[in-house]
């Protein structure tokens, strides 16, 4: 058969996949569908970095589902709620005062990126790197 008589589209009855003639073969008509735009913050890089290197079946899953913006998006909200929690958490453990940032500014400082460094350490270990 000639490619001037084979047909420009086909559908396998079989599969429901249509097919476009391209050349002398035929293409499967296959597209993503639209997904969300997500705009990822140090958490969710963090996390679909991790799903690349350590969890290829997993970034996969999500990836061919559908659904990896969506799990990247909730994975960041969630740290950043948790980081701000435990921030908070670790500031009224600590001998830390408002009063502080006026009288000693340098170990309020110091104090406060202890604080943060600690719960992004505890949020990365328990939801980022899981």
């Amino acid at each position: 058969m000639k490619n001037e008589e084979l047909e420009k589209e086909i559908t396998d009855k079989r599969t429901g996949i249509s097919y476009t003639l391209v050349g002398d073969y035929y293409i499967p008509n296959l597209t993503m569908p639209k997904q969300e735009k997500i705009t990822l913050n140090k958490y969710g890089r963090l996390r679909l970095k991790y799903l690349k290197e350590h969890k290829k079946a997993e970034y996969t899953i999500l990836l061919v589902e559908n659904k990896l913006n969506s799990h990247l998006k909730e994975i960041q909200e969630i740290a950043e709620k948790n980081v701000s929690n435990l921030i908070e958490q670790l500031k009224a453990k600590s001998d830390l005062t408002e009063d502080m940032k006026n009288t000693d500014p340098l170990y309020w400082v110091g104090t406060m990126n202890t604080i943060k460094n600690q719960a992004e350490e505890i949020v990365l270990k328990d939801l980022i790197y899981v």
